[in-house]
């Protein structure tokens, strides 16, 4: 499979579009000033074509900051596009909608992802995925979009999913998330009067979840936010660690960027280094695959923010590129399969 990366700072569209010719599938990022007439613009020069987007920063080994982005499949792909609407209250209305979809490309064993941006509510839309993805095998990789809008085949959509299928018919696909924190310690801390609507934690270990977090990391209250770069919580979930960022303080607790239960079982985690990181997922990905076509990936604003305070953005893009054409975006909130996570890379590997 070929893919195609175009990108316009001033957000143009012909000038992002500039070579790209009979693509099987668009993908773009937009500013969010031009997102209804980029939207438009893609479907007058492509009628026809399926088409996914969202508002955002597309990157390949650089990143567009303010403008568009637009990455093309141009062959080696079977695709099917659609949307899941009004998903903050019902999102498994359309599921029969995507189920369709996915039965179109008729996916094989280890070939076929999932690629989507969310306005919204993502661990209830990917919980809601969960039987699809095991029943035909998928892998799923997306992003939460900015502004509380997607487009899907030139339409705009608030409180939806928008999302593409995509079989890859010369190989597998695979999908990876990294983690660039770690566990300080071992010691289990356990989440409690929590509200799952507004992603709130009210206590920890039984005691107040604002004031905990400040002791654990000696920050004053109003250094908490900046602090979760350096020291975000991780939800334990088996051997795994799910990054869970802080977003606001709210009374004695804290407000957080992924949903937290009572009695989920929580960490303080600490950065190691990026490049180090960036370097075992490359590692990871040539042994799992003898050629590479492409790379679709996610990188989350605060690990944007992070990379680009360390002045190791644009090395840590390179990195990744030695894999093979490597484009994407930077999200608000990325999928994993069937997680919802924070601070992390996502991507999806096609051979």
């Amino acid at each position: 499979m070929k893919i195609f990366y175009g990108k316009s700072t001033s957000g143009n569209i012909a000038e992002a579009t500039r070579g790209l010719g009979n693509p099987k599938l668009i993908i773009m990022v937009s500013n969010a000033d031009g997102f209804e007439a980029n939207v438009a613009a893609i479907e007058k020069q492509f009628p026809g074509v399926p088409s996914i987007g969202c508002v955002g920063m597309g990157y390949d080994t650089t990143v567009v900051e303010n403008g568009v982005s637009i990455t093309g499949f141009v062959d080696g792909v079977t695709v099917q596009t659609g949307v899941l609407e009004k998903v903050s209250v019902s999102p498994a209305r359309h599921i029969a909608r995507l189920e369709k979809n996915i039965q179109a490309v008729k996916p094989g064993k280890e070939n076929t992802a999932i690629i989507d941006f969310c306005a919204g509510n993502d661990a209830a839309v990917l919980t809601t995925l969960s039987t699809l993805v095991s029943k035909y095998n998928l892998q799923v990789m997306g992003a939460t979009g900015d502004a509380g809008k997607v487009s899907v085949n030139g339409q705009v959509y608030e409180d939806g999913m928008a999302y593409a299928v995509v079989k890859n018919d010369g190989g597998r696909v695979k999908t990876y998330k990294e983690n660039i924190y770690e566990p300080i310690d071992k010691k289990q801390l356990i989440a409690s009067k929590t509200d799952k609507s507004k992603y709130y934690l009210g206590e920890l270990n039984g005691k107040p979840a604002k004031q905990f977090y400040m002791d654990l990391t000696g920050c004053s209250e109003s250094g908490i936010v900046d602090q979760t770069f350096k020291n975000p919580f991780g939800k334990m979930m088996g051997d795994d660690v799910c990054i869970a960022s802080i977003k606001a303080v709210s009374g004695s607790g804290l407000i957080l960027y992924r949903q937290i239960n009572d009695s989920d079982i929580l960490t303080l985690l600490e950065m190691r280094d990026p490049m180090e990181i960036a370097q075992h997922t490359v590692d990871r990905i040539r042994s799992d695959f003898n050629h590479v076509s492409a790379i679709f990936s996610v990188n989350c604003i605060f690990r944007y923010l992070v990379l680009k305070q360390r002045n190791e953005l644009n090395a840590y893009l390179d990195k990744i590129g030695t894999l093979g054409s490597s484009c994407g975006l930077v999200g608000y909130g990325e999928h994993y399969n069937t997680q919802f996570v924070n601070q992390t890379m996502t991507c999806v590997v096609f051979e």
